[in-house]
């Protein structure tokens, strides 16, 4: 992160923008990800028993796309077809998740990485638990620390309240500009959500819209700097 970058986020209200490495809340006496590199992270995740999901995935979903992206989209859990495929948003919500990305002019692994908070499916297809969550958190953050993306999107409760820290509903969160360690972050519905609720698919564009906004803020002010 480059002295210039830290001050106009700082200006932006959105600073300090990263702890030290060994300042990272990792959940106690679970994961201790703070050292990895991408190789050993992976590792880790494949063989990841820190929670029961382990006994009833077919595999860790680790994640997909650019390792240097600059926009980082997170949600909650693998369902069955990323469970079966050993990537994020692959099946409707995926295809719809494509569809947002594309109406901003992002495509998936092209400046884009996607990521969840639990890398494990949870049976039938239900919301990670807290113990679920607190287990795999560690994994999540240290991705962060290794993309250092400018802008974050959480999809959903679960991912939102992960980085966040505190329970909110989505409604209360969405239209605003958050951040997680500095990094500005924008709060939107779940893909899988808005399949079922086609009403918020408004509100889902008017988020994605605040965050191409926010990130050319964040460009031109950087621009700027040079």
């Amino acid at each position: 992160m480059t002295g210039r970058r830290e001050l106009f986020l700082q200006e932006m209200g959105l600073g300090p923008v990263w702890r030290a490495r060994g300042e990272v809340a990792d959940a106690p006496g679970l994961v201790d990800a703070g050292a990895m590199d991408w190789s050993e992270l992976k590792a880790a995740v494949a063989g990841c028993t820190a929670c029961e999901l382990h006994k009833s995935r077919t595999r860790g979903v680790f994640g997909v796309g650019d390792e240097n992206a600059d926009w980082l989209f997170i949600g909650e859990a693998p369902g069955v077809d990323e469970d079966a495929q050993g990537e994020p948003f692959v099946g409707q919500a995926g295809k719809l998740l494509d569809n947002m990305l594309r109406s901003i002019g992002l495509k998936r692994g092209v400046n884009v990485y996607i990521a969840n908070v639990v890398k494990s499916h949870p049976p039938n297809n239900r919301n990670p638990n807290s113990v679920e969550v607190a287990a795999c958190l560690p994994y999540l953050k240290r991705q962060i620390e290794l993309i250092q993306p400018k802008l974050i999107v959480t999809l959903g409760k679960v991912a939102s309240e992960a980085l966040l820290g505190h329970e909110a509903t989505i409604a209360s969160l969405r239209a605003k500009v958050h951040a997680y360690q500095g990094i500005p972050l924008i709060v939107t519905y779940h893909p899988a959500y808005l399949l079922r609720t086609l009403q918020d698919k408004a509100r889902a564009w008017e988020d994605l819209c605040l965050a191409k906004q926010t990130m050319q803020d964040l460009c031109s002010k950087e621009s700027a700097t040079i």
